[in-house]
């Protein structure tokens, strides 16, 4: 018996679909002409360079060139508007804050690298461990004291404001198999896990990476006590006061990271208020100044102490509060978005570390970074 064939049903438009189709087909064509104008109009004014100008041939091969060229073209006015859009429909619809920010409890947001199991995290804590142990050495030469803080992430401080958010369980014992490594070579070290977890959620700030004005004086004053056992001063000594400003919203770094600080504030995670702290050196009376036959350039007037770092130093008012722990003016240079090393590159660079070098370096580093990439290494032929 033959078994009837079978015949696909027809696959011709209907009389509904046919003008969604045509309507579909407009939208379409609108859109990528619009978007050609757009990406042309940076090509012309030159705001924007598709191709390299040398190496050209081995980026092509290597497919560097089409990353480029992506790169440069999201650029365009229409892809950054639709993103734009995008962000703010997905959190208002579905609560998602996009690939680099996680969502906790109510109106707690938190940054994914710290969530983020790397690839080969132990070679890359590894190399970094080294580079610590080798840039203390360098310091050593030159009667330089290294201390090496840890600030812990805002997940494992603040982990009674995760609620869903999964931590692996792997980075529980991170900064302590790291700091391990630096006690076994004889580098000075604080984890402020010990000093933070008291205060809890209290710590860090809701809707931002940094830790809150309690958090930082918190660290400040563990640091000075740290540097007390060491035996280390800071020096010259002042005095200092603060002052405050009328609560006011602070916005929040996690905000903007997740796309949405373009929303109206309603709209947003509830916005965090904060009366923000500012420390300031007293002058000092001459009667009190280093006396000019003995300084004759001056240097015992400057800051013996220099902090490095990520944006941790430069927020909340953490140097400042070190200031008033340590009696003593310090040198900032920590870097935003300096990660792992940017800032000891940037230091040891600078005519300050040159030309005036410091008797104590305080190093602050962030547990995310402990294990991620180690991409800019320690240019060690500066430190002489």
């Amino acid at each position: 018996m033959t078994t009837p064939k079978h015949t696909p049903p027809s696959t011709q438009p209907d009389d509904q679909a046919t003008p969604g189709s045509r309507l579909a087909g407009v939208a379409l064509l609108i859109f990528l002409f619009v978007g050609l104008l757009s990406s042309g109009r940076l090509i012309v004014s030159g705001q924007i360079s598709l191709l390299p100008d040398q190496g050209l041939t081995t980026q092509i091969f290597d497919g560097d060139i089409t990353h480029r060229i992506a790169r440069e073209l999201s650029n365009a006015d229409l892809p950054t508007t639709f993103a734009k859009l995008e962000r703010g429909v997905s959190w208002l619809l579905l609560r998602d804050t996009g690939p680099r920010v996680r969502s906790g409890c109510p109106e707690w947001l938190f940054l994914a690298d710290e969530l983020k199991v790397n690839h080969q995290a132990q070679r890359n804590a590894d190399a970094k461990v080294q580079a610590v142990i080798d840039l203390k050495q360098q310091l050593s030469q030159r009667d330089i004291n290294l201390l090496v803080v840890i600030v812990p992430d805002k997940s494992r401080i603040a982990s009674e404001q995760r609620c869903a958010l999964h931590r692996p369980a792997a980075f529980e014992g991170r900064i302590q198999a790291w700091t391990s490594k630096l006690d076994v070579a004889g580098v000075p070290n604080l984890d402020l896990t010990g000093a933070l977890t008291p205060l809890g959620a209290s710590a860090w700030l809701r809707t931002d990476t940094h830790w809150s004005e309690s958090g930082a004086k918190t660290a400040a004053d563990a640091i000075t006590q740290h540097l007390k056992t060491l035996g280390i001063s800071a020096t010259p000594h002042r005095s200092f006061n603060e002052s405050h400003v009328p609560l006011a919203v602070r916005p929040g770094d996690l905000v903007h990271l997740a796309g949405i600080d373009w929303l109206p504030l309603k709209w947003q995670p509830a916005p965090e208020m904060v009366a923000q702290t500012s420390t300031h050196e007293l002058p000092v009376a001459s009667a009190d100044s280093p006396d000019t036959e003995t300084d004759l350039f001056g240097d015992a007037d400057l800051p013996n102490t220099a902090l490095i770092g990520t944006s941790f130093s430069r927020n909340s008012n953490f140097a400042g509060f070190l200031q008033q722990a340590l009696s003593a003016p310090v040198g900032n240079f920590a870097k935003d978005g300096g990660a792992f090393s940017g800032a000891a590159n940037s230091y040891l660079n600078n005519p300050a570390y040159k030309e005036t070098p410091p008797k104590q370096i305080i190093w602050e580093i962030p547990e995310r970074d402990l294990q991620s990439a180690y991409i800019d290494p320690i240019a060690y032929r500066s430190l002489r």
